[in-house]
Formats: structure tokens, sequence, C-alpha cells
């Protein structure tokens, strides 16, 4: 295992949360060298080298590995890629920059012969990305889905088990640091989203960009969605999709009525659950801690160690495998909340299963078409409108 000197790019929630348990470890063989921040003259009460030019940090021979942990989609995709053309091997935890630019990446890394890892940037301290690159590297692998965002799974938490309305449950959220004073990235589903796109890389090889997948949050869910959950004894959770069907694949970010058989519907608070499926293995179920500094710092931490004894990703489905065809031609049983007949036009429902209609609202439940929610997904995006896949079972 090689001493590795880190030049840290961040020092927020997660930058923070790194260097806090790198000094509870007091570990011999990792130090982070310089870390470089926007505002030199923040007071943050530690002992380390800070400078606000990135140059100090790439100038420096003695650092070996690049960490950016920085909320900049841009910053961290021109970070990442000076590291790669540098030949110095990064760490990023920025999933938005992922979902955008993880093709190019993949290439660069193949030409520059250096590694870059992010196993903390999908699902907090969950080690996925590493799982299915190493232990569902086959073609048995159907599905992978689950709560990805740590956030507005709190924010759900706090609703259906304590009653808070939603404005308390959210502003909690941000009081504790699980959500940012801006949470659309959370509860709209964009955070899950890119999460999804990274996790689908790996464990079916395919890459398609955020603007094909349909993506819809909770922001507009009241209590009357609420109420309709509990009366049928079921929970909503923001749900990431990814799945084979056939030769196809069908993604998609959606809240979900989820009954109490599902292992998903008993995770709680910040954390995270994914579920992956395989055709003879059945279910398997990973959880842990998907927001918060110190878990996330810790998963970064993992990535780093695995810098430490030269580990990389292979991608083995992309380089190996017949890939899947993405399609948005499948359809599921929704739950659909609106107020006005030209709201319920929207949809085009292939079978109805359930109605109802009163002064306040109405709801229906059917069969829909992925291709005709995301064509109207951000017109759905009002207060007067709530979707929510409803499974059978």
């Amino acid at each position: 295992m090689k001493t590795l000197n880190i030049g840290l790019f961040g020092f927020g929630n997660v930058g923070r949360g790194l260097y806090d348990v790198l000094q509870r470890i007091n570990s011999q063989s990792v130090s982070i060298r310089r870390i470089c921040v926007r505002d030199l003259n923040k007071e943050r009460g530690v002992e380390a080298v800070f400078t606000n030019n990135p140059d100090d940090i790439f100038n420096d021979k003695d650092i070996n590995l690049i960490v950016e942990v920085i909320d900049d989609a841009e910053a961290a995709y021109d970070i990442v890629k000076r590291a790669l053309k540098s030949r110095i091997p990064v760490v990023s935890g920025n999933k938005k920059m992922l979902g955008h630019h993880i093709l190019e990446l993949m290439d660069m890394q193949e030409h520059y012969n250096t590694p870059l890892l992010y196993d903390a940037s999908a699902c907090g301290s969950i080690p996925v990305i590493r799982n299915l690159e190493e232990y569902y590297d086959n073609d048995l692998l159907c599905s992978v889905k689950g709560i990805l965002n740590g956030s507005s799974n709190f924010i759900l938490s706090k609703i259906f088990n304590e009653n808070m309305s939603y404005g308390d449950a959210l502003r909690l959220a941000q009081e504790l640091g699980f959500a940012e004073r801006n949470p659309t990235l959370d509860i709209d589903g964009w955070d899950s989203l890119y999460k999804l796109i990274i996790i689908t890389v790996h464990a079916f090889g395919l890459y398609v960009a955020p603007e094909e997948i349909l993506t819809y949050g909770i922001s507009t869910m009241n209590d009357s969605d609420i109420r309709f959950a509990r009366e049928k004894d079921r929970r909503i959770k923001l749900v990431a999709h990814s799945e084979k069907v056939d030769d196809k694949l069908i993604m998609c970010v959606l809240p979900q009525l989820i009954s109490r058989n599902k292992y998903i519907y008993s995770v709680e608070d910040e954390f995270n659950g994914v579920v992956i499926k395989g055709l003879f293995y059945d279910k398997q179920f990973m959880f842990g801690r998907g927001a918060g500094g110190h878990p996330t710092g810790s998963a970064v931490l993992s990535d780093i160690t695995a810098c430490a004894y030269n580990y990389r990703y292979e991608y083995k489905k992309r380089n190996d495998s017949v890939l899947p065809h993405y399609t948005t031609d499948h359809s599921f049983r929704i739950y659909f909340r609106y107020k006005t007949d030209e709201q319920r036009s929207l949809l085009t429902f292939s079978k109805i299963r359930e109605q109802y209609s009163s002064e306040e609202y109405s709801y229906i439940i059917g069969d829909v078409s992925i291709a005709d929610l995301k064509a109207h997904q951000e017109e759905l995006r009002v207060a007067d409108c709530f979707v929510a896949a409803y499974p059978l079972d």
C-alpha cells in the first residue's frame, strides 16, 4: 500500500467529514497536504494548508491523489479532467458532473492510464459501484432500484412516521445538513437521477443522458396524496429504477406507493436502500446512510484507500456485454392526482383501474407509458398535480 498525499478541493459538509474521519483514524499512509477553497477568509478551526488557487495543488510534486468534493459541477469537471491529463489519480463525489460527463471521463481514464473513482457519489456510504463491478459483473442482473437520496427520504420519513407537515420536515432536513438551502436537486429527483445514471453504467453497461430519462419528484405532493397512501397501507418513497426487460432497458426516477412487503418500505430518515435483482439469486438488499458529512466522507476515504492499492473500474459490462437498448415504450400502473380537465387530458391511460372526483381534487389509478409521462413531466410539476408509480404488490 503506497502513501497518499491528497490535494483536496472543497471543505464543505463532505470535505470536512473526510478531514474529521482521517483525524479520527490517525492514518499513517493517507494525509491531506493542501485544501483548495473559494473563501480563504472563512474561519474553519482546523490546522491545514488552505489555498484558493488550484495551481498550488496541481503544481505540488508531492501530491499524488486529487480528491474533489465540491458542489459546482462545471468546476468539478475541470478539476477531474485536469487531474487525468496530469496523470494524477482522482476521486470525485460530484454525481451531477459524472451524470453528464462519465463517457468522456471513461475514455480519458483509458487514454491517460489514470483511474477515477467515485463510489461515494452514488449512494453515500453504500459501496454499490464496487459491488456491481466485482460481484454482479455477469449477464444475470435484472434490475437495480432503490432510494438513492437521503434528503428526500428523511423528509418522507418525518411525514409518515411523525405526522410532520412537508414544510416542517424540509426545514428540519435543512437544519440538520441533509438538504441544501435550495432543495430542488433532492426533492425533484435530480440527485437520484444522476446517481441512477452512474449505477446503470456499471450495472448494465449503458449510458443514458439525463434529459432522456423520466424524472419527477415529491415537491408537489400534498396531504391528499399522503392520506391516500395511508388508506392503502403504503408509504410514498422517491425511487430510482433501472431494469432490463428482454433486450431493452427502462429507467426512471419517480415517487412510488410502496407496500409493506418491499425492502425499501422500512428504509427511514437519511438512509439509502438499494435492491439488486438477479435472474437466479432473486433479490439482494444493500442499506446505509446516504447523507451527512461523516458517512459520505467515510465513503470517500474508501475510494482513497482503493487508490492506494491501484484499484480502478474495469467497466466490464460496457466492454464485454451485448448492451440493451434504452426505451420509454413501457407502461406501469400509476396514481395521478389532478385538479382540472386540462390536466386530466395530459396523460393517456391504456387502462383505468380506479377513479375518484371531488370539488377539491380528483385522482385516477391506471396504466400509462413512460414515454407519455416523460413527454408531460414539466407540465405535471405544478401544485395541483402529483404522480406516483403504484405497483400491484
